[in-house]
Order: structure tokens, then C-alpha cells, then sequence
């Protein structure tokens, strides 16, 4: 690789480095803000209130329209297992990074 194609290589490295940087600040902070939310579904989910709402939902005692996702067994399960394996993929990440640094 000549001077001019190595200077342009490393370049773009450079942009892109600091994109994916500006992108990461940006997903942990989101993460950092959901952390509450991410919480307290956790302990929602199968729960004495959980089983609960639901058999009041069975039952017919919730208001129409009301949105009750969380109800059911597989949208928060789903959620939770994602975030738990975006988060571990974050560390391996994460500790790949600080190794190649």
C-alpha cells in the first residue's frame, strides 16, 4: 500500500472510530436511562401484581383499549432476554475494545 492509499485508509479509520464512539456514548446513555424501566419490569414480571393483573385481565376487568402487552408471557420475557444479551454483548464488546487499545 502506497503513502496516499495508507493515509486515506487510516482516514477513514479514524471517522469511523469516532462515529462508532458517538454512537456507543449515545446507546449507553439510553441504556443508563431505561435502567429504571429495565428494573422494575424485571421484578413486574411474574410477580404476585403480575399474575394479579393478568387475572383481572382474564376476568374481563380492565378498561378496553388498554394496552396489556405486558400481560402476556412473551413480550416481557423477550424484552428482558434482549436486554440482557445486548448487555452482555456490550461487555464483550467493551472488553475487546480496551484489549485492542
Amino acid at each position: 500500500m502506497d503513502r496516499i492509499e495508507r493515509i486515506k485508509a487510516m482516514e477513514a479509520a479514524l471517522n469511523e472510530t469516532r462515529d462508532a464512539a458517538d454512537q456507543l456514548r449515545e446507546a449507553v446513555a439510553a441504556q443508563a436511562v431505561a435502567l429504571d424501566s429495565v428494573r422494575a419490569l424485571s421484578a413486574y414480571y411474574g410477580s404476585q401484581d403480575w399474575y394479579s393483573d393478568l387475572e383481572a385481565d382474564e376476568r374481563g376487568k380492565l378498561p378496553e383499549g388498554l394496552e396489556r402487552g405486558v400481560l402476556s408471557e412473551d413480550l416481557p420475557y423477550e424484552a428482558l432476554v434482549d436486554a440482557r444479551e445486548a448487555a452482555l454483548g456490550a461487555l464483550e464488546v467493551a472488553a475487546s475494545m480496551l484489549r485492542a487499545l
